[in-house]
């Protein structure tokens, strides 16, 4: 196992260090000004890191075992749409999000139908006899599903670390439900994505050397919806409101913003500095280190939401088998969201 995983980690680590030692000679077009309502960052700073991310886990793949392969093979031909489409905004910034929507969509499509298999097993007993009697639905709603984690990890990336975190987060708690299991290869395929997530947040966090992207964000999140979804339909024993819940923080994120966003009259798609990670830089950070760099502040509001995110993936893993116990903790963990938002909006946190 290590010996495919750590040369990935290291790819992906090298590449993204020579995208940085080379900014001078391709930042006329890989560079993200600080200018803009979701920007944070003080410097220009390229955002091509998922170059490095993708040459990490083809390294993984090349390196791999052959049942490794066929599941690496099949996730990172999936990821191509919303990936290429992410990266051409990353360096023109021209590609409308309406755009990049539908190729994340795409990208389960793809993913689905080069394996034939698609998600039938949601624990919501309706749904699940209209999943698995007509399997065009299956389809469209594994490519709703796993896009809409792709683009949970694009909306938080907001900070130095925060996205590559919780995909860290995700994916090592995915992988043990997995090898509770004794689905190996899955398990092993998960934690060589975090290994590879590893070695780009080495030069991302703290000091934001160089950043995941629009590509880079979406094939991360794509290949933690793909692989969620084969842990699903490899391992009927898991129950999928576990693995839910051990993502729970992003895709609350998402669908609070999304309803955010509809309260206010604005497009779904409209961009804010109302998201929980935004309001934690503005309440919490920026006061408790008000004497520290900005740099340092907004570094800082990443662990803290690795802490709020960690507690449901625990839980998940923890109760990976028990339904009842699993949907009450994702219950539990949208309440704690709300107040914790709540609190944050209308009076800070001093």
């Amino acid at each position: 196992m290590l010996d495919a995983i750590l040369p990935g980690a290291a790819v992906a680590f090298i590449t993204c260090w020579v995208f940085v030692l080379t900014q001078s000679w391709h930042g006329r077009i890989t560079l993200d000004r600080p200018q803009g309502i979701q920007k944070f960052h003080t410097a220009p700073t390229a955002r091509i890191g998922g170059i490095g991310v993708m040459a990490g886990l083809l390294t993984v793949r090349q390196l791999a075992p052959q049942d490794w392969q066929a599941v690496m093979g099949s996730m990172l031909i999936g990821s191509l749409p919303a990936f290429i489409l992410g990266l051409a905004e990353d360096v023109s910034h021209r590609i409308a999000p309406l755009a990049r929507l539908l190729a994340t969509l795409g990208n389960g499509l793809v993913a689905s139908l080069l394996t034939g298999l698609a998600l039938s097993h949601t624990g919501v007993p309706g749904l699940d006899t209209i999943l698995q009697t007509w399997w065009p639905m299956a389809v469209v709603f594994t490519a709703f599903a796993v896009g809409g984690v792709a683009n949970a990890i694009n909306i938080v990336d907001g900070f130095n670390g925060l996205a590559g975190g919780l995909v860290i987060i995700y994916t090592l708690a995915l992988g043990t439900i997995a090898n509770q299991v004794d689905d190996g290869t899955l398990a092993g395929v998960f934690f060589a994505t975090a290994a590879v997530t590893v070695g780009f947040m080495a030069l991302n966090f703290p000091f934001g050397k160089i950043f995941l992207g629009d590509g880079g964000a979406y094939l991360l999140g794509f290949c933690l919806g793909w692989l969620s979804v084969l842990l699903i339909e490899r391992n009927p024993q898991v129950n999928p409101a576990a693995v839910l819940l051990t993502c729970s923080y992003a895709v609350v994120e998402v669908v609070f913003s999304m309803y955010r966003r509809w309260k206010r009259a604005k497009p779904m798609m409209h961009p804010d500095r109302l998201h929980l990670h935004s309001l934690l830089n503005s309440r919490v950070t920026r006061n408790r280190l008000r004497q520290r760099s900005i740099l340092l502040q907004n570094a800082s509001v990443s662990p803290l939401v690795w802490l709020i995110a960690v507690v449901p993936a625990m839980v998940g893993v923890l109760w990976w088998n028990v339904p009842s116990a699993a949907w009450l903790g994702l219950a539990g963990f949208v309440l704690a969201y709300a107040l914790i938002y709540r609190r944050l909006a209308l009076f800070g946190w001093r």
